[in-house]
Order: structure tokens, then sequence, then C-alpha cells
């Protein structure tokens, strides 16, 4: 949802009276986010027919179907010159409702999911995230590279600035720990298991998720004094730029944001592709260290690998320069400007 946001806020900047509704599924977590934003909501029921048990499929054929219905509905009042996509079964419903409207589409991940390929038959324009998700489509040359749409708000925040908000020492290297709102208990739990190792040669900034906070909470807590004005622990950001701006190294899970956000701070990754799932993190992650950006290591071998690897890459300046650099070639920080302008473009003469 965060890319399409983004894209929504370039296309109000392209066009201030343009009118837009958002289309998500029933109880969607999304909503409270989208009203924040200013934008008209509505709920659609959807569910996956791939790969579920033969118990649950008719009940969820049924809510497609409630789902195409209430999308022609939505659709005969709302009346859009355009459809955009980001993915993910609630969008199947719309997809099918809306065959003969205009259609843009966005694909995160450079493996695209089932749902998107689906999504792409019915798509006009689809915008990739790296030129290596052509392969994954029947008729590349409807593809555009645009990279990964970024919120505007990244933009607001310098290393210096970052820096003085956090109250860091200019002169340690910085460490950025992330696994997500919901976090990453490997990655946490590694970190934890080093803590006090990794302050001796870094300042941590630590976004742990909600789950594991109560834990990290109390580690922190019985910290040697000395250690912790180094460490900045907290269950969520709503600064996530801040966090980037002010890191020389971050350990991530490798979420198709990794390709935007990180290139776009030119900031060098120790990815740890989420290995209970299809192989999109893996993929992206791969992408990132055939071009000397980013790290990959193995969750399993987190406990025994992960203090030497990040010790290696902050203590060997020059090499985390040539990261830098290199993970600065991907970045595309025009991208929401680029899809908005799909947008306006195939919606025609009509005006927005």
């Amino acid at each position: 949802m965060y890319p399409a946001l983004a894209v929504h806020s370039a296309l109000i900047g392209q066009h201030p009276n343009v009118e837009a509704l958002w289309v998500g599924g029933e109880g969607g977590m999304e909503e409270e986010l989208v009203n924040r934003a200013g934008i008209s909501y509505r709920s659609i029921p959807a569910a996956g027919v791939h790969g579920v048990g033969v118990r649950a499929l008719p009940g969820n054929l049924t809510k497609l179907a409630r789902g195409v219905v209430a999308s022609r509905r939505i659709l005969r009042e709302f009346n859009p010159d355009v459809l955009f996509f980001t993915g993910g079964f609630i969008a199947t419903p719309m997809a099918l409702a809306g065959r003969n409207i205009p259609t843009v589409l966005f694909v995160p991940d450079i493996e695209p999911g089932l749902a998107l390929k689906f999504l792409s038959r019915f798509a006009d324009v689809v915008t990739v995230s790296a030129s290596e998700s052509k392969k994954y489509f029947l008729r590349p040359q409807r593809l555009i590279l645009t990279g990964y749409p970024l919120r505007a708000d990244l933009s607001n925040w310098s290393r210096e600035k970052a820096t003085q908000y956090y109250r860091l020492d200019a002169a340690l290297p910085t460490l950025l720990v992330t696994g997500g709102s919901k976090g990453a208990r490997s990655i946490n739990m590694a970190v934890l298991k080093h803590l006090n190792e990794l302050l001796d040669v870094a300042q941590v900034i630590h976004i742990t998720g909600s789950l594991d906070w109560p834990v990290i909470e109390k580690a922190a807590q019985v910290l040697p004094l000395h250690l912790q004005p180094r460490y900045h622990a907290m269950p969520y950001s709503h600064e996530m730029g801040a966090a980037l701006a002010a890191a020389d190294l971050v350990v991530s899970r490798a979420g198709a944001s990794s390709l935007g956000e990180y290139p776009f701070f030119s900031l060098p990754a120790i990815l740890v592709p989420y290995p209970y799932a299809w192989r999109y993190q893996k993929v992206n992650a791969d992408f990132l260290a055939e071009r000397k950006a980013a790290v990959v290591l193995r969750d399993e071998s987190l406990e025994d690998k992960l203090l030497s690897t990040i010790k290696d890459l902050l203590l060997n300046r020059y090499g985390l320069e040539a990261m830098r650099a290199a993970m600065k070639k991907i970045s595309h920080p025009n991208a929401a400007g680029m899809i908005a302008s799909q947008l306006v473009e195939l919606a025609g003469e009509q005006p927005l």
C-alpha cells in the first residue's frame, strides 16, 4: 500500500484536483492509513483461490464472485478514467469487473506473485522496480522500468538532520536493524545475542517490531551503562526516513521496499530473506548482491555469521563506500512521478 500512497501523492502533485477512490478488503488494515491520507475508501469481499484447500475453495470462489459484483457497482458509481493496481488477491475482482478500463499495474518485487501475473493480463502498462522483472512476463514490450515509488517525506531527511534526531555520535558508525512493523524474530534474537559486542564497534538503531519489543526492552535496560547511549531501540518508527538517513549499514529482510529505500539513501545492506515463503525476497536480495550493493545471509546462519559480517563491513571503510556507490546506481528517485504520468497518459483527454 505504501507504493500506492506514494503514487497518489505524486499524482496530486501533477493534478491537484484529481479524484481518487481506494478499493480494499473488508476489514483491511489499510483503511485507517488511507483515510488519514485523505483518500476515500470502499471495501469489497475477496479471497485467494490458488493453493487453498478443497474445503476452502467453494467459499473463496463465492467471495470472488461477490467481489466482482461489488466492484461493478463501485465502477458504475465512481466512473473512473483509469485503474491502478499494486497486487494482491483483493485486486482480482476489480480487475475482472473493470477489464475495459485503462489499467496500470505496479510490480514491487522483482519476481511477481501469481496475483500480479494474473492482473498483468488486464493491464495496459506494467511498471516494474527492476528491469529483471521483464523475464517473468509474456509481453515485455508493455513493461516500463520506473523503480520503486517512495513516500515523499523520505527526502526530508539528511544524514546531519537524522544524526541530530537520534542524538547519535557522529564519530561512530551507525547500524540500522529492522524487520518491518511485526519485526523479524530471528534477526532480533541474533542481534540480542551479540548486542554488547556490536555496541563496542557501533551505535545501533533497532526497530524491533511489536512482538519482540518486551524482550528487547528488558535487554536494553540491563546493558552496561557506558553502552546504553549507543542503543536506540523501539518497536516501531514513524520516521523511517530518519533511521535510513542516519545509518551506515542496514540489516533487514529483503522485501520489495529494499529495492527502493536503500538505493535512495545509498545504504549498504545485509539482507536476510524470509525463509518461510516463496522466493520473492531471495530474488530481491540476490539482485542487490549481484550488483555489489548488499550481502546476503541465510536465516539459519544468522547467529553464527551476523556479528562477523557486520564487523567486516563496518570496519572496511573503502568496501562500505563501494557498496554505497553500487546501491546509489540502482536508485530511481522519480518512480512515483513516472507511474503517475502513466496514469495521466492512459486517462487520455478526460480531465482529471
